[in-house]
Order: C-alpha cells, then sequence, then structure tokens
C-alpha cells in the first residue's frame, strides 16, 4: 500500500465483504506504563481488532468518562506528548503491525504542535485516520484539507442528539467512517445498550455509504452481537482499559489480548444465528 493511503477504507471493505463485525479497541498511548502501547497493540490484533484508535493524552478530555480521563492523566504523567505518540506509531509498523491506526485526540495539542506538521507525521508514521471530538465539521476547513491532500480520513462523530443539518454536514466531509456515539454523555462501560439506537443509525445511513462504527458503552460479546445488525465496527475502549488497569503488569497483554478475542464471540454468536 501507498504511504499516501489510508488503510481504513480497505479494511472495511474486506469486513464487509466477509460479512463481519470489525471490533476496534481504544488504548491511551502511555498508559498503564510510557512504552505500554509497543506491547498492548500487537495483542490486540492477536486477539482479532481490526483496526486500533490510539488516544492522544490531554488535560481535558471532555467527551471521556473516569477511566479514560485518568489514563490520560497517568499518560501526561508518564511525560507523553503529541511527538511521543507520533515516534509510538511509527515503532509499531516497524515491529510489522499493519492494521489501521486512528488517533484520537484534542485540538488544542494538535494546533499547538502544528497542523500542517502532524498531519504530515500522520503520513510518515503510517496513521490513517484522526478523530478531533472537540473540532465541529463547521470549523474543520483546515485540518480537512491538510487530511484530504494527504490521503487521511479525518473522521466525525455524531450523537443520537445531532440535529439533521449536522447529520449533513458531517456527510459532506467525511471520510474512513463515522463515529456513532451510541448515547448522551461521556465514555464508559454501560450494562446496555439504549433502546433507540437502532432509530439513531437508521438517521446516520439515510445521509451516508461510510461504514458506522459504533462506541460508548460497548463492554460485553452480547453488545456487540446487538450492534452486528445495526453498524460495521465497535469501538471498546473504558471496558478495555479497566481490565488492563486491574491486571498484574506481566499479564497486561494476555488479558487485553483475551478480552478482545472474548467479545468476538459476539461476532460468531450472530452469524451462527443467522446461518
Amino acid at each position: 500500500m501507498s504511504r499516501n493511503e489510508s488503510r481504513i477504507a480497505e479494511t472495511f471493505a474486506v469486513l464487509r465483504a466477509r460479512g463481519e463485525l470489525g471490533i476496534i479497541p481504544y488504548l491511551t498511548i502511555g498508559y498503564p506504563e510510557r512504552e505500554s502501547a509497543l506491547e498492548l497493540v500487537p495483542a490486540l490484533v492477536r486477539g482479532g481488532a481490526c483496526a486500533i484508535e490510539l488516544g492522544i493524552p490531554f488535560s481535558d478530555p471532555l467527551a471521556d468518562g473516569v477511566t479514560i480521563q485518568r489514563a490520560s492523566h497517568v499518560a501526561l504523567q508518564n511525560g507523553v506528548t503529541v511527538r511521543y505518540c507520533l515516534e509510538t506509531a511509527a515503532r509499531l509498523r516497524e515491529a510489522g503491525v499493519d492494521v489501521p491506526f486512528v488517533f484520537m485526540g484534542y485540538f488544542n495539542p494538535l494546533l499547538q504542535y502544528g497542523l500542517e506538521q502532524f498531519v504530515r507525521a500522520c503520513v510518515e508514521v503510517g496513521v490513517d485516520g484522526v478523530i478531533v471530538p472537540d473540532l465541529p465539521p463547521i470549523e474543520s476547513d483546515e485540518l480537512h484539507a491538510l487530511c484530504r491532500a494527504a490521503g487521511r480520513d479525518l473522521i466525525f462523530m455524531v450523537a443520537p442528539t445531532s440535529t439533521e443539518r449536522h447529520l449533513r454536514e458531517v456527510a459532506a466531509r467525511a471520510s474512513g467512517f463515522l463515529y456513532c456515539v451510541s448515547l448522551t454523555g461521556v465514555t464508559g462501560a454501560r450494562d446496555r445498550l439504549p433502546d433507540d439506537l437502532p432509530a439513531f443509525l437508521q438517521r446516520v445511513r439515510a445521509v451516508t455509504d461510510l461504514p458506522l462504527a459504533l462506541g460508548f458503552g460497548i463492554s460485553r460479546p452480547d453488545h456487540v452481537a446487538q450492534a452486528h445488525a445495526l453498524v460495521d465496527a465497535v469501538v471498546v475502549g473504558s471496558a478495555l482499559l479497566d481490565r488492563i488497569a486491574a491486571a498484574e503488569p506481566g499479564e497486561r497483554a494476555a488479558v487485553a489480548e483475551a478480552f478482545i478475542a472474548w467479545l468476538r464471540a459476539g461476532t460468531a454468536a450472530t452469524v451462527g444465528e443467522g446461518s
């Protein structure tokens, strides 16, 4: 694959052709230890992850619940910067990890780093897309243009509270996939997914043919099974970080790998029911 091509579209095309639901784990770079991602990311891929969302820590992560806020705080204490996140992605590529990487980071650190420099570095190190949860579509012109010129995907988030106008604005700019927030609120594991989720996702499907990834609250195989009929992928963050935090240091990679494999059982169950 050319360095100027994103892996995301190809990955979702393969998933659709196979009728599979993708699982996208989220990790905060620099948590629990500064270099933990170098061990955890390959383990997540072994467990069956189709892509990895790599969190750039920030001191005021507005869209994140307690678990990811705590992970960001620890990562910042470990000295993690935007530059270090880029270096980590490069080291993972050098180690042979080939699934799509999507940075999830807030706008201020990217602006301080320099948007043009940041996008150029994403190309250099093999990061395929960027999610900036506090960047509204109508204010995204500069970063959107830079990403498009570099073949990177600027991935937008939509929520049940999104208006029809907002959905259309996002659909006009989006590439890669749309990140659909399952509920109103912040990240964190939940017992069940909202009852109005299908209606929300139908609204999103009406404005775009892009793949949809569902996040916020995914934590069990039955959530994955429920999502399989509705979206193309699920994003799993807080539930994964909670398990990593509870594991002994020497067991973290094995725990992470097993958790993703366990979640994939929800996909298998759904396939079996429909066959």
